[in-house]
């Protein structure tokens, strides 16, 4: 029926022949009105005739045909007023110039008629389509429980009201607040508790289950995942406060549950005031750009409308994309991708001349365990020497401040990689000391999701059926998701006098294979039935347990209760400077024995493990050392 009659509304012949029998219609309508029935006493046929003349020519030249009826409101309204009316007048103008005995007080209500019939062919096309909409006749319904009567589910319930299209029926909510049970939100009532999940899902047939908690904890949102799935339900969620960065919730942006979700932690408070001192208005550098780190500190500084954001990586694909993305996101920001890498020594110095950065964040880095054990002099051109080269040409070029991106496989490593950047953090301690510009370091456990971390490998073997490979049993490590990293970087350079190294607050350590448990269940399998997860063994300088790194005995307190400054030794910069240059030697003759053997008298708390040894021939090295 719908079809037919937007085919019908898709030809203006057709419509004006309908219009007119309509209007032939309202004028009798009219006089069986206003005379109680006696019609024919009154009516002279002439009428219709001079009145189907006066529509043909009204309705052609009108634009009621130029519209999209089932999309009618009140600008259709009124244009129909004005056709009728028009209609009306030049009905009374004949009336007037041949002296016919027309009844004037049917001509009032022949008006209202006019209005009413025409208006309702055209509106009902409206009801017609809100009314399949809304039951079912063009859309299919999915019946969706929402966890949270707060603000984001109020806002959820109001989008999904307004756009019927999406085929989402709410059924009602569930909060653990008991003044909100039977209340009632836009209609729809809050029914239980988290607890009473699984039996509603069962009692309203419930297809969909939304998650709209954003600053819930992790903990939280795992049990009432957990609650849900057992229902074999779909389970959404509205982003983490992290991701809701200006704070609005949109239907757009809700997303099937992730891993990172379940282990949300307290939403990071800043100090917006300090941050945008720092970045308003100014020309901000990130390094590493494209990466996981990199890309997110570029969208969290965009937020506090620098005038300029440099965005530096070797890699073009990823850093083509954030272009793209940033320059649509905030066109009033000048936004400059450049392509170089931190070992040219001579682009650095030709991109800080040009556009003085006043603001650096340097991400750019080798991070791969593994692979930086096998390819020592690599870490060490790009993870040192490159670090210096940055850290003189921002001397050089007078920056502000200087954020060196760190680790917490720099405390006492055990690998190659947690090596080089200690000594990079080293180095900007050096500078520190002798430099106008303040520079700092910032370090932070594993992120979740980032380019080579577990949680993509883990998907990727989930993919593939499996197995899901854990090193080890007890292996446990810090996580935190990329943007409350990202904002606590921020947020330590909007605090750092120069000097510091500061260190995040990582909350409990996670095993990772609780990690990939949750994963094979986010992805709807059972573990031991649809796929397996299979030990093997630690991978060369991988530690069982990381360091911690919010420890309140070496650490110093900031005025933010999530970062603090590490106590670290004092820096010989005569004795760094003369070690770097024997390093500088040996890592481009590419000799992995001597870069190892380096890099322990650089840093005294590196401790190859003995796995590492064996992989660089170094046993009889080790068992010197051991004697002496």
């Amino acid at each position: 029926m719908l079809e037919f009659l937007e085919k019908i509304y898709r030809r203006k012949s057709a419509l004006i022949v309908i219009d007119i029998i309509l209007l032939n219609l309202a004028l009798f309508i009219s006089f069986l009105l206003r005379f109680n029935g006696d019609v024919f006493s009154y009516l002279d046929f002439t009428y219709f005739l001079i009145l189907t003349l006066i529509g043909f020519i009204v309705l052609y030249f009108s634009d009621l045909y130029n519209r999209i009826w089932q999309y009618a409101s009140i600008g259709e309204l009124l244009l129909i007023f004005k056709v009728s009316m028009l209609i009306n007048l030049l009905l009374v103008f004949y009336i007037f110039i041949s002296r016919s005995s027309f009844p004037r007080s049917v001509l009032l209500i022949n008006l209202m008629t006019d209005i009413f019939l025409l208006g309702a062919l055209r509106f009902g096309l409206r009801l017609l389509k809100d009314y399949s909409v809304n039951n079912n006749l063009l859309v299919p319904r999915t019946r969706v429980l929402i966890i949270g009567a707060g603000d984001a589910g109020e806002i959820i319930i109001r989008e999904m009201n307004k756009h019927p299209e999406l085929g989402k029926k709410i059924i009602g909510l569930i909060d653990d607040d008991p003044g909100k049970t039977n209340l009632e939100m836009h209609g729809l009532k809050v029914l239980g508790n988290r607890y009473d999940i699984p039996k509603v899902i069962e009692k309203y047939a419930v297809d969909e289950v939304i998650i709209a908690m954003p600053s819930a904890p992790g903990k939280d949102i795992k049990e009432i995942y957990n609650l849900s799935v057992q229902s074999n339900v779909k389970v959404m969620i509205v982003p983490g406060v992290y991701e809701l960065i200006n704070g609005n919730v949109n239907l757009s942006q809700i997303r099937e549950v992730k891993v990172e979700d379940l282990l949300g932690r307290e939403q990071v408070k800043l100090d917006i005031k300090k941050i945008a001192r720092d970045v308003e208005g100014r020309t901000i550098l990130v390094t590493g750009a494209g990466g996981s780190i990199g890309s997110e500190l570029c969208r969290q500084i965009a937020r506090f409308n620098p005038w300029r954001l440099l965005m530096l990586d070797n890699y073009e694909n990823n850093l083509y994309y954030l272009d793209l993305e940033l320059k649509k996101k905030y066109p009033g920001i000048e936004i400059i991708p450049i392509i170089g890498c931190i070992r040219d020594k001579e682009r650095l110095d030709n991109l800080f001349a040009r556009y003085r950065p006043d603001l650096v964040f340097h991400a750019a880095a080798h991070k791969h365990v593994p692979l930086m054990e096998y390819n020592p002099g690599e870490a060490v051109k790009n993870n040192i020497f490159g670090t210096r080269n940055l850290l003189e040409v921002a001397d050089r070029y007078h920056v502000d401040k200087f954020v060196l991106i760190s680790t917490d496989k720099a405390v006492n490593p055990t690998n190659v990689m947690g090596a080089t950047k200690r000594v990079a953090e080293m180095l900007v301690q050096a500078m520190n000391k002798r430099s106008g510009t303040r520079f700092m370091a910032v370090r932070f456990g594993n992120v979740l999701g980032s380019n080579g971390s577990v949680i993509p490998l883990f998907q990727k073997q989930i993919a593939a059926g499996g197995p899901v490979t854990v090193t080890h049993e007890e292996v446990t490590r810090y996580f935190m998701t990329i943007p409350e990293a990202v904002q606590l970087v921020i947020q330590a350079a909007a605090l750092g006098k120069g000097g510091e190294v500061f260190v995040l607050d990582m909350g409990e350590p996670v095993k990772i294979i609780d990690l990939a448990k949750d994963l094979i269940k986010l992805s709807g399998l059972k573990l031991g039935e649809d796929i397996d997860i299979i030990i093997t063994g630690l991978r060369p300088g991988e530690k069982l347990y990381e360091e911690i790194l919010h420890d309140s005995e070496n650490n110093i307190r900031t005025e933010h209760e999530r970062i603090f400054i590490t106590r670290l030794e004092e820096i010989d910069d005569s004795a760094l400077r003369e070690a770097l240059d024997s390093l500088w030697l040996e890592s481009f003759k590419d000799n992995s024995l001597a870069i190892v053997r380096l890099l322990m008298e650089l840093v005294d708390t590196y401790k190859p493990n003995r796995q590492d040894i064996k992989d660089f021939e170094m046993v009889g090295f080790i068992d010197k050392i051991a004697s002496s």
